[in-house]
């Protein structure tokens, strides 16, 4: 079961490999943020599996940690992301 555990994180890791070429090759900066998120998720899921196949103590809090901050880095950039200005066209009452 380790081994299995271990190949899976290995294999999670790889993807979040992959997903940090669409960050510095991202066309938008929501491809970037929607990347950066697989990157958090990622992570996490292997520091789990990593933690479960080998005993690690503490890797689950550090899990939680980044789960959290992934949680704020999202709304952070919600709320500095400046809206278009055809979007007030659209929403303007005639």
């Amino acid at each position: 079961m380790t081994e299995f555990l271990l190949g899976a994180a290995g294999f999670i890791l790889l993807t979040v490999t992959v997903g940090l070429v669409r960050i510095l090759a991202g066309p938008g900066n929501i491809d970037r943020t929607a990347a950066a998120q697989l990157l958090g998720t990622g992570g996490i899921a292997a520091l789990l599996l990593v933690a479960g196949a080998t005993g690690a103590r503490g890797a689950e809090d550090v899990a939680l940690g980044l789960a959290l901050l992934a949680a704020f880095a999202s709304v952070a950039f919600v709320n500095s992301v400046e809206q278009r200005p055809s979007d007030n066209a659209e929403r303007a009452d005639p």
